[in-house]
């Protein structure tokens, strides 16, 4: 089974990073679902199968959480006793939330027009303006190891994350 006092990066052999191969991750993942996954316990003793479910549990919420890139950067975040999302102080740049309230208010009015081209384009951007967030935020996690100035970026890539599926989620439903 596994140890569960071990990191999400540790569990999978990776070294704590913002940025790293994905295809170390997905082939970890594998590995290690296939030593504890529940099914090669079904003749253990009851104990045997709680510890496999728990493992195979830790093993899905550690991949889910490293496989994001927003998890994984709230997740660093952590290991650094740095909350990004759940502090009281939800402040963002101003600038950074006018422009994403102007995102909204364009995306609620495409809705209603029905206007697939206007949401395909705002979400194309939101996703564009995510990866060059990606990008700073692997130069300060990972470069400069600077947790605490992180925790801005941090959320504001939260932000765009919700913002980009809340427009994807309006696509949809013209969509169909």
């Amino acid at each position: 089974m596994i140890d569960f006092s071990r990191n999400y990066f540790d569990l999978f052999g990776l070294a704590p990073a913002f940025r790293f191969d994905n295809a170390v991750l997905d082939r970890a993942f594998r590995e290690l679902q296939t030593e504890v996954h529940p099914d090669r316990f079904a003749g253990g003793s009851d104990a045997q199968k709680r510890l496999a479910l728990q493992s195979s549990a830790r093993v899905n919420e550690a991949y889910r959480a490293l496989k994001d890139p927003v998890r994984r950067a709230q997740y660093i975040l952590r290991l650094h006793d740095i909350d990004a999302v759940g502090e009281t102080d939800t402040a963002l740049p101003l600038e950074f939330l006018e422009r994403q309230l102007e995102r909204r208010e364009q995306a609620a009015d495409a809705q209603a027009a029905g206007d697939v081209a206007t949401l395909a384009t705002l979400l194309a951007d939101a996703r564009a303006e995510s990866r060059a967030l990606e990008d700073r935020l692997a130069q300060l996690l990972d470069g400069d190891r600077a947790f605490a100035t992180a925790r801005t970026q941090v959320r504001e890539l939260t932000f765009l994350a919700k913002l980009a599926e809340d427009i994807d989620a309006m696509l949809a439903s013209i969509e169909t």
